[in-house]
């Protein structure tokens, strides 16, 4: 594997700006990854970007939507690594997807991996290892023999309303317990 294509950001620069200046940094790494990605395949369509993923995912290639969506949490928490590996990431799914065949390869198939490796000069991972905690509140809480189970409210909905869920660990039906303090660590 060769070195990144891309250029290290300083991680003490990033960590100095404010948030809209990040946000701005994040589209200028969006459009070095595009004009990168436009030396292979010059017709590629320029993406929108979003800053509006909610949830565990940090980012997305969203065809429909016509661009990449990243998760605002999850970028201010972990700049560095967004710009390092999830715009290359997200850029290698824009890309792939718009190449011939693209729309019917494995999300993280073979081309997908293969422009990580050569065009990227990244190791193909295919999921983040960031802290979700923040990105993703689960206040309700529900217990079985063996743990304590943080549930959304849109999964504590489907509870309340009849669905029944077990743990996968010792197969007993989970039972509510309340809400979690919002405001003790996760």
């Amino acid at each position: 594997m060769t070195a990144p294509a891309l250029p290290d950001p300083d991680p003490h620069w990033l960590a100095g700006l404010d948030a809209e200046a990040g946000r701005a940094a994040l589209r200028e790494r969006v459009e070095a990854a595009y004009a990168l990605c436009r030396e292979v395949h010059p017709a590629l369509p320029r993406p929108g970007v979003w800053l509006d993923l909610r949830g565990r995912s940090a980012g997305q290639a969203h065809f429909g939507r016509g661009g990449l969506r990243f998760n605002p949490v999850l970028f201010d928490e972990n700049r560095h690594a967004f710009l390092v590996e999830v715009v290359p990431h997200e850029m290698a799914h824009w890309l792939v997807h718009h190449l011939e065949g693209g729309p019917q390869a494995k999300p993280h198939g073979h081309e997908w991996r293969t422009v990580m490796r050569r065009l990227f000069g990244l190791a193909p991972r295919t999921t983040h290892r960031f802290d979700t905690g923040r990105a993703s509140p689960a206040p309700h809480r529900y217990r079985c023999g063996c743990r304590e189970h943080a549930f959304t409210a849109r999964r504590h909905d489907l509870a309340r309303s009849g669905r029944a869920y077990r743990c996968r660990h010792c197969a007993e039906t989970l039972v509510y317990m309340g809400l979690r303090d919002l405001y003790e660590p996760s």
